[in-house]
């Protein structure tokens, strides 16, 4: 899958999402977008599948007839998404065009 970084997803996550093609969205100058143009630049470009770690994105944007899925992360903290790295790469795998999932990713007690 070809799947677009929001600035906030923690670039080490990166490697751990294995045969899929990943795009950080600064690296293409989209960083500054707000989330609806940078949801309709990433269909346009051939995206399909959007990872944040903004839970707002659902109460911001009309996701329905989006071609994009969307994975939002609980926490952008690197400390804590790198010990669900097996947890969100099942969850980019199960993604479907126009599915929206939001993981909890727990603090560590």
């Amino acid at each position: 899958m070809h799947i677009l970084f929001d600035h906030s997803v923690p670039a080490p996550l990166l490697p751990f999402l294995i045969g899929h093609g990943v795009t950080e969205a600064r690296h293409r100058g989209w960083d500054r977008l707000s989330n609806g143009d940078l949801l309709a630049e990433a269909e346009r470009a051939g995206f399909e599948v959007f990872v944040t770690a903004d839970k707002n994105i659902r109460y911001q944007q009309n996701l329905v007839g989006r071609k994009i899925a969307i994975l939002v992360l609980s926490t952008p903290r690197w400390p804590v998404v790198r010990l669900h790295v097996a947890k969100i790469a099942q969850a980019v795998n199960s993604m479907t065009p126009g599915s929206f999932l939001e993981i909890e990713l727990p603090f560590p007690v």
